[in-house]
């Protein structure tokens, strides 16, 4: 029996810095790795969720050079939890000044839940910047999946984590909670803000695994984290990522010819997995790996062992 690939040794930066960007707002980067090797870059979820130091360790140090930032507004980018100037389109020219920084001609793009969502914004505007494409997580962003996510369907799934993600929401407003949360987490009093970005955030934390994970329930649940999380996404979602209705979908063909991997949970809670198969019908060419027995995570032992060879694979078959 084939054993199971896991996370590469724990990596510390070979260098960081703050990129103005503009508008405003500077973002945290930093590259991990080979200087000189094959480049990629990370891309994480959200839209707030930032950068952690086991993103690095997707890929083999000794032959890739990554470089993972902290997107608009959240992490060590700055202003925390800013919404001005802070949109897909504003994320999808920072990505490019990142690789024009790093003089990069194309990079491997590897992202994850919101992060997926990025990506394919990201590579059907520049594909020709994108050797490969990872993708994990699967999220278009239209009004069925995010009804199904903060209105009604998970909360099928998860009762009693419902009821506490609809308590600081009062009942003549639950007919749209992102809209009822948005009057929230944008109001003047911080601790209503606050009460309202934590109850939002452990509802993520707690719902994105198939198995309960405390740990990932105490860091949604803390303020400072929840915030900018909680806020960015909500921001987000109630302008449907600044995408048209179904556009990631209908504009697959612009993937044809870019080498890919899709990787998506069976019981993947928040991104519901016909998204991920509907586009690898539409593109085929990716290899698709839909994991049984893993729901949303990528630390899922099964989605983290996929992502894992597809970064080998695209390396060219290195190993440990």
């Amino acid at each position: 029996m084939t054993s199971l690939r896991s996370l590469y040794p724990p990596i510390e930066p070979y260098l960081s810095g703050m990129l103005d960007v503009g508008d405003g707002h500077s973002i945290y980067y930093e590259r991990v790795g080979k200087r000189g090797g094959k480049p990629a870059v990370f891309l994480h979820g959200g839209p707030g969720g930032g950068i952690s130091p086991d993103h690095r360790r997707l890929f083999d140090p000794s032959t890739y050079d990554v470089i993972l930032f902290d997107q608009r507004g959240c992490g060590q980018s700055t202003p925390h939890a800013g919404l001005d100037a802070n949109t897909t389109w504003h994320l999808v020219d920072d990505m490019e000044r990142l690789r024009e920084l790093a003089g990069f001609d194309k990079w491997l793009v590897l992202g994850g839940s919101w992060g997926s969502t990025l990506a394919l914004a990201y590579a059907q505007k520049h594909r020709e910047r994108v050797s490969e494409l990872v993708l994990r997580g699967i999220y278009t962003v239209t009004k069925a999946e995010l009804a199904w996510y903060y209105q009604f369907g998970v909360s099928e799934m998860f009762p009693d984590k419902w009821e506490k993600f609809q308590a600081p929401i009062p009942e003549a407003e639950r007919g749209d909670m992102i809209a009822a949360y948005r009057k929230r987490l944008t109001s003047p009093d911080r601790a209503v803000q606050i009460e309202a970005a934590k109850a939002w955030s452990v509802w993520e934390g707690e719902t994105v695994t198939l198995l309960p994970d405390a740990s990932l329930s105490s860091e949604h649940g803390e303020d400072h984290f929840a915030l900018a999380f909680a806020r960015l996404e909500n921001h987000y979602f109630i302008h449907g990522c600044w995408l048209e209705e179904g556009q990631l979908l209908r504009d697959a063909d612009r993937l044809r010819g870019i080498p890919g991997v899709i990787v998506h949970g069976r019981y993947d809670m928040p991104c519901p997995a016909r998204y991920a198969y509907a586009l690898h019908k539409a593109w085929p060419e990716a290899d698709f790996h839909l994991i049984e027995g893993a729901g949303h995570a990528y630390s899922e032992p099964g989605i983290l062992d996929q992502l894992i060879r597809a970064t080998d694979r695209f390396a060219g078959g290195s190993r440990r």
